[in-house]
Protein backbone atom coordinates (compact mmCIF):
# COMPACT_ATOMS: atom_id res chain seq x y z
CA UNK A 1 0.00 0.00 0.00
CA UNK A 2 1.37 3.41 -0.94
CA UNK A 3 0.95 6.71 0.87
CA UNK A 4 -2.18 8.82 0.41
CA UNK A 5 -3.35 12.30 1.38
CA UNK A 6 -6.92 13.15 2.41
CA UNK A 7 -8.71 16.50 2.62
CA UNK A 8 -11.97 17.09 4.50
CA UNK A 9 -13.84 20.01 2.94
CA UNK A 10 -16.96 22.14 2.84
CA UNK A 11 -18.84 21.03 -0.28
CA UNK A 12 -19.98 17.62 -1.48
CA UNK A 13 -18.42 15.01 -1.59
CA UNK A 14 -16.98 16.47 1.67
CA UNK A 15 -13.88 14.23 1.46
CA UNK A 16 -11.25 13.97 -1.27
CA UNK A 17 -8.34 11.54 -1.22
CA UNK A 18 -5.34 11.29 -3.54
CA UNK A 19 -2.36 8.99 -3.92
CA UNK A 20 0.74 10.77 -2.64
CA UNK A 21 4.26 10.40 -3.97
CA UNK A 22 6.02 13.76 -3.63
CA UNK A 23 2.87 15.24 -5.16
CA UNK A 24 -0.81 14.56 -5.79
CA UNK A 25 -1.93 11.65 -7.92
CA UNK A 26 -5.33 11.19 -9.54
CA UNK A 27 -8.18 11.60 -7.05
CA UNK A 28 -9.72 8.37 -5.80
CA UNK A 29 -13.38 7.67 -6.50
CA UNK A 30 -15.72 9.17 -3.87
CA UNK A 31 -17.18 6.83 -1.25
CA UNK A 32 -20.50 5.27 -2.26
CA UNK A 33 -22.05 6.69 0.93
CA UNK A 34 -20.78 10.23 1.45
CA UNK A 35 -20.21 11.92 4.78
CA UNK A 36 -23.35 13.85 5.74
CA UNK A 37 -22.36 17.50 5.58
CA UNK A 38 -19.17 19.54 5.69
CA UNK A 39 -16.10 17.46 6.42
CA UNK A 40 -14.17 19.11 9.24
CA UNK A 41 -11.52 16.50 9.99
CA UNK A 42 -10.09 13.32 8.54
CA UNK A 43 -7.84 10.63 10.02
CA UNK A 44 -6.33 7.37 8.84
CA UNK A 45 -5.98 4.50 11.29
CA UNK A 46 -2.36 3.72 12.26
CA UNK A 47 -2.39 0.65 10.00
CA UNK A 48 -3.74 2.74 7.12
CA UNK A 49 -6.60 0.27 6.60
CA UNK A 50 -9.40 2.58 7.76
CA UNK A 51 -10.31 6.24 7.29
CA UNK A 52 -12.70 8.35 9.35
CA UNK A 53 -14.31 11.75 8.71
CA UNK A 54 -15.83 14.07 11.33
CA UNK A 55 -18.58 16.16 9.75
CA UNK A 56 -21.35 18.68 10.24
CA UNK A 57 -24.57 16.65 9.99
CA UNK A 58 -25.77 13.54 11.81
CA UNK A 59 -24.31 10.92 12.30
CA UNK A 60 -21.40 13.41 12.70
CA UNK A 61 -18.80 10.67 12.07
CA UNK A 62 -18.38 8.37 9.07
CA UNK A 63 -15.75 5.66 8.74
CA UNK A 64 -14.72 3.36 5.89
CA UNK A 65 -12.30 0.56 5.15
CA UNK A 66 -9.37 1.95 3.15
CA UNK A 67 -7.27 0.14 0.56
CA UNK A 68 -6.24 2.60 -2.12
CA UNK A 69 -9.89 3.62 -2.13
CA UNK A 70 -13.03 3.63 0.00
CA UNK A 71 -14.76 0.44 1.00
CA UNK A 72 -18.37 0.17 2.16
CA UNK A 73 -19.12 2.60 4.99
CA UNK A 74 -19.03 1.07 8.45
CA UNK A 75 -22.24 1.02 10.48
CA UNK A 76 -22.71 4.20 12.51
CA UNK A 77 -21.93 3.99 16.22
CA UNK A 78 -24.95 2.96 18.30
CA UNK A 79 -24.51 6.11 20.38
CA UNK A 80 -23.70 9.01 18.08
CA UNK A 81 -21.52 11.99 18.91
CA UNK A 82 -23.74 14.82 20.16
CA UNK A 83 -23.49 17.59 17.58
CA UNK A 84 -21.09 18.65 14.87
CA UNK A 85 -18.05 16.41 14.63
CA UNK A 86 -15.05 18.73 14.82
CA UNK A 87 -12.06 16.39 14.92
CA UNK A 88 -11.53 12.64 14.84
CA UNK A 89 -8.48 10.70 16.04
CA UNK A 90 -7.47 7.05 16.27
CA UNK A 91 -5.39 5.82 19.21
CA UNK A 92 -1.81 4.80 18.31
CA UNK A 93 -2.72 1.12 18.67
CA UNK A 94 -5.72 1.60 16.38
CA UNK A 95 -7.99 0.00 18.99
CA UNK A 96 -9.89 3.18 19.90
CA UNK A 97 -11.37 6.18 18.09
CA UNK A 98 -12.41 9.54 19.56
CA UNK A 99 -14.50 12.43 18.25
CA UNK A 100 -14.57 15.99 19.60
CA UNK A 101 -17.98 17.54 18.99
CA UNK A 102 -20.34 20.43 19.48
CA UNK A 103 -22.76 19.42 22.26
CA UNK A 104 -22.21 17.95 25.73
CA UNK A 105 -20.39 15.69 26.58
CA UNK A 106 -18.16 17.35 23.91
CA UNK A 107 -16.03 14.21 23.49
CA UNK A 108 -17.09 10.69 22.55
CA UNK A 109 -14.79 7.68 22.33
CA UNK A 110 -15.33 4.12 21.16
CA UNK A 111 -13.44 0.84 20.88
CA UNK A 112 -12.41 0.31 17.26
CA UNK A 113 -12.05 -3.01 15.46
CA UNK A 114 -13.03 -2.55 11.82
CA UNK A 115 -16.04 -0.69 13.18
CA UNK A 116 -17.37 1.11 16.24
CA UNK A 117 -17.81 -0.67 19.54
CA UNK A 118 -19.97 0.43 22.47
CA UNK A 119 -19.26 4.04 23.46
CA UNK A 120 -16.98 4.46 26.45
CA UNK A 121 -18.37 6.13 29.56
CA UNK A 122 -17.99 9.92 29.45
CA UNK A 123 -15.17 11.42 31.49
CA UNK A 124 -16.23 12.27 35.06
CA UNK A 125 -15.11 15.86 34.46
CA UNK A 126 -16.24 16.90 30.99
CA UNK A 127 -14.42 19.32 28.74
CA UNK A 128 -15.79 22.82 29.37
CA UNK A 129 -17.58 23.73 26.16
CA UNK A 130 -17.59 22.69 22.52
CA UNK A 131 -14.91 20.13 21.69
CA UNK A 132 -12.75 21.43 18.85
CA UNK A 133 -9.87 18.98 18.90
CA UNK A 134 -8.73 15.65 20.30
CA UNK A 135 -5.40 13.81 20.32
CA UNK A 136 -3.99 10.66 21.88
CA UNK A 137 -0.44 10.66 23.21
CA UNK A 138 2.03 8.52 21.21
CA UNK A 139 2.02 5.87 23.95
CA UNK A 140 -1.78 5.82 23.93
CA UNK A 141 -1.86 6.35 27.70
CA UNK A 142 -3.28 9.90 27.60
CA UNK A 143 -5.93 11.82 25.66
CA UNK A 144 -6.31 15.59 25.35
CA UNK A 145 -9.28 17.68 24.22
CA UNK A 146 -9.15 21.30 23.04
CA UNK A 147 -12.41 23.11 23.76
CA UNK A 148 -14.32 26.36 23.72
CA UNK A 149 -14.45 27.45 27.36
CA UNK A 150 -11.73 28.01 29.97
CA UNK A 151 -9.45 26.14 30.71
CA UNK A 152 -9.54 25.54 26.91
CA UNK A 153 -7.64 22.23 27.24
CA UNK A 154 -8.54 19.11 29.23
CA UNK A 155 -6.40 15.99 29.44
CA UNK A 156 -7.03 12.56 30.92
CA UNK A 157 -5.23 9.26 31.44
CA UNK A 158 -6.45 6.76 28.86
CA UNK A 159 -6.78 3.01 29.28
CA UNK A 160 -9.74 1.80 27.25
CA UNK A 161 -11.61 4.70 28.83
CA UNK A 162 -11.11 8.06 30.54
CA UNK A 163 -9.29 8.35 33.84
CA UNK A 164 -9.43 11.25 36.29
CA UNK A 165 -8.80 14.58 34.58
CA UNK A 166 -5.28 15.93 34.98
CA UNK A 167 -4.76 19.26 36.73
CA UNK A 168 -5.06 22.22 34.36
CA UNK A 169 -1.83 23.85 33.21
CA UNK A 170 -0.68 26.66 35.54
CA UNK A 171 -0.63 29.02 32.55
CA UNK A 172 -3.73 28.36 30.46
CA UNK A 173 -4.00 28.69 26.68
CA UNK A 174 -5.47 32.09 25.80
CA UNK A 175 -8.84 31.51 24.16
CA UNK A 176 -10.57 28.58 22.48
CA UNK A 177 -8.37 25.50 22.17
CA UNK A 178 -8.75 24.80 18.46
CA UNK A 179 -6.12 22.10 18.08
CA UNK A 180 -3.95 19.94 20.29
CA UNK A 181 -0.95 17.77 19.43
CA UNK A 182 1.54 15.65 21.35
CA UNK A 183 5.26 15.63 20.55
CA UNK A 184 6.38 12.43 18.81
CA UNK A 185 8.01 11.04 21.98
CA UNK A 186 5.09 12.16 24.14
CA UNK A 187 7.22 14.53 26.23
CA UNK A 188 5.55 17.76 25.08
CA UNK A 189 2.06 18.96 24.21
CA UNK A 190 1.00 21.98 22.16
CA UNK A 191 -2.31 23.85 21.81
CA UNK A 192 -3.27 26.21 18.97
CA UNK A 193 -5.75 28.75 20.30
CA UNK A 194 -7.77 31.86 19.59
CA UNK A 195 -5.87 34.75 21.18
CA UNK A 196 -2.27 35.88 21.32
CA UNK A 197 0.23 34.17 21.59
CA UNK A 198 -2.00 31.78 19.54
CA UNK A 199 0.18 28.78 20.37
CA UNK A 200 1.07 27.41 23.81
CA UNK A 201 3.31 24.44 24.50
CA UNK A 202 4.15 22.55 27.67
CA UNK A 203 6.34 19.67 28.82
CA UNK A 204 4.19 16.57 29.31
CA UNK A 205 4.69 13.79 31.81
CA UNK A 206 1.31 12.48 32.92
CA UNK A 207 0.37 16.13 33.32
CA UNK A 208 1.31 19.62 32.23
CA UNK A 209 4.68 21.12 33.08
CA UNK A 210 5.62 24.80 33.08
CA UNK A 211 4.65 26.51 29.82
CA UNK A 212 7.47 26.99 27.33
CA UNK A 213 8.43 30.52 26.32
CA UNK A 214 6.37 31.83 23.41
CA UNK A 215 8.02 31.88 19.99
CA UNK A 216 9.85 35.13 19.25
CA UNK A 217 7.75 35.53 16.09
CA UNK A 218 4.16 34.63 16.87
CA UNK A 219 1.66 33.14 14.42
CA UNK A 220 -0.21 35.98 12.74
CA UNK A 221 -3.78 35.46 13.90
CA UNK A 222 -5.89 32.78 15.60
CA UNK A 223 -4.18 29.40 15.63
CA UNK A 224 -6.44 26.72 14.14
CA UNK A 225 -4.13 23.72 13.89
CA UNK A 226 -0.81 22.53 15.26
CA UNK A 227 1.39 19.57 14.31
CA UNK A 228 4.80 18.26 15.32
CA UNK A 229 6.95 16.64 12.64
CA UNK A 230 7.40 12.85 13.06
CA UNK A 231 11.01 13.35 14.13
CA UNK A 232 9.92 15.93 16.68
CA UNK A 233 12.41 18.49 15.40
CA UNK A 234 9.82 20.91 14.00
CA UNK A 235 6.39 22.32 14.85
CA UNK A 236 3.91 24.01 12.51
CA UNK A 237 0.85 26.18 13.17
CA UNK A 238 -1.92 26.90 10.65
CA UNK A 239 -3.60 30.22 11.37
CA UNK A 240 -5.71 33.18 10.35
CA UNK A 241 -3.91 36.07 8.62
CA UNK A 242 -1.14 35.84 6.07
CA UNK A 243 1.20 33.91 5.80
CA UNK A 244 -1.44 31.41 7.12
CA UNK A 245 1.25 28.91 8.16
CA UNK A 246 4.15 29.37 10.59
CA UNK A 247 6.78 26.73 11.35
CA UNK A 248 9.61 26.57 13.86
CA UNK A 249 12.44 24.27 14.88
CA UNK A 250 11.51 22.44 18.09
CA UNK A 251 13.84 21.31 20.85
CA UNK A 252 11.97 21.53 24.15
CA UNK A 253 10.93 24.99 22.99
CA UNK A 254 10.52 27.14 19.91
CA UNK A 255 13.46 28.05 17.69
CA UNK A 256 13.63 30.88 15.18
CA UNK A 257 10.67 30.84 12.79
CA UNK A 258 11.41 29.32 9.39
CA UNK A 259 11.09 31.47 6.30
CA UNK A 260 7.55 31.54 4.91
CA UNK A 261 6.88 29.38 1.86
CA UNK A 262 7.52 31.23 -1.42
CA UNK A 263 3.95 30.43 -2.49
CA UNK A 264 1.66 30.90 0.49
CA UNK A 265 -1.51 28.95 1.19
CA UNK A 266 -4.47 30.83 -0.30
CA UNK A 267 -6.49 31.97 2.72
CA UNK A 268 -6.89 31.00 6.36
CA UNK A 269 -4.92 27.91 7.32
CA UNK A 270 -7.40 25.53 8.94
CA UNK A 271 -5.32 22.37 9.28
CA UNK A 272 -1.69 21.32 8.93
CA UNK A 273 -0.11 17.86 8.73
CA UNK A 274 3.33 16.39 8.12
CA UNK A 275 3.72 13.22 6.07
CA UNK A 276 4.75 10.20 8.15
CA UNK A 277 8.18 10.32 6.53
CA UNK A 278 8.48 13.97 7.60
CA UNK A 279 9.55 14.98 4.10
CA UNK A 280 6.34 16.81 3.17
CA UNK A 281 3.90 19.21 4.81
CA UNK A 282 0.34 20.10 3.76
CA UNK A 283 -2.07 22.89 4.70
CA UNK A 284 -5.85 22.80 4.21
CA UNK A 285 -7.13 26.34 3.73
CA UNK A 286 -10.06 28.60 3.01
CA UNK A 287 -9.56 29.67 -0.61
CA UNK A 288 -9.03 27.71 -3.82
CA UNK A 289 -7.11 25.42 -4.37
CA UNK A 290 -8.11 24.61 -0.74
CA UNK A 291 -5.00 22.46 -0.22
CA UNK A 292 -1.31 23.38 -0.53
CA UNK A 293 1.59 20.98 -0.04
CA UNK A 294 5.35 21.46 0.06
CA UNK A 295 8.51 19.43 0.42
CA UNK A 296 9.86 19.78 3.96
CA UNK A 297 13.48 19.73 5.04
CA UNK A 298 13.96 22.11 7.97
CA UNK A 299 11.91 24.57 5.94
CA UNK A 300 9.47 24.82 3.06
CA UNK A 301 10.46 23.75 -0.45
CA UNK A 302 8.76 24.76 -3.69
CA UNK A 303 5.00 24.20 -3.55
CA UNK A 304 3.80 21.03 -5.25
CA UNK A 305 1.47 21.33 -8.23
CA UNK A 306 -2.18 21.48 -7.20
CA UNK A 307 -4.22 18.30 -7.58
CA UNK A 308 -5.89 18.01 -10.99
CA UNK A 309 -9.27 17.62 -9.24
CA UNK A 310 -9.41 20.11 -6.39
CA UNK A 311 -11.26 19.60 -3.11
CA UNK A 312 -14.76 21.09 -3.42
CA UNK A 313 -14.83 24.04 -1.03
CA UNK A 314 -12.91 25.21 2.01
CA UNK A 315 -10.34 22.71 3.20
CA UNK A 316 -10.94 22.08 6.90
CA UNK A 317 -8.84 19.01 7.59
CA UNK A 318 -5.85 17.24 6.07
CA UNK A 319 -4.12 13.94 6.88
CA UNK A 320 -1.45 11.75 5.31
CA UNK A 321 -1.81 7.99 5.53
CA UNK A 322 0.97 5.99 7.16
CA UNK A 323 3.73 5.29 4.66
CA UNK A 324 4.30 1.68 3.63
CA UNK A 325 6.80 -0.18 5.85
CA UNK A 326 9.43 -0.13 3.12
CA UNK A 327 9.37 3.66 3.20
CA UNK A 328 8.79 4.51 6.85
CA UNK A 329 6.72 3.30 9.66
CA UNK A 330 -3.44 15.48 12.08
CA UNK A 331 -8.35 21.30 13.34
CA UNK A 332 -9.61 22.71 12.33
CA UNK A 333 -12.63 24.27 12.91
CA UNK A 334 -13.71 27.75 13.77
CA UNK A 335 -16.80 28.84 15.64
CA UNK A 336 -18.95 25.74 15.27
CA UNK A 337 -21.08 24.55 18.17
Amino acid sequence: MGADIAVAHATTPFISVYPWSAGFGTKYTNPATLPAGTGFSVAFSPSGTDIAVAHGTTPFISAYPWSAGFGTKYTNPATLPAGTGSVVAFSPSGTDIAVAHGITPFISAYPWSAGFGTKYTNPATLPAGTGYSVAFSPSGTDIAVGHGTTPFISAYPWSAGFGTKYTNPATLPVGTGNSVAFFSSGTDIAVAHASTPRISAYPWSAGFGTKYTNPATLPAGTGYSVAFSPSGTDIAVAHVTTPYISAYPWSAGFGTKYTNPATLPAGTGNSVAFSSSGTDIAVAHATTPFISAYPWSAGFGTKYTNPATLPAGTGWGVAFSPSPPSVVRHELLMGIG
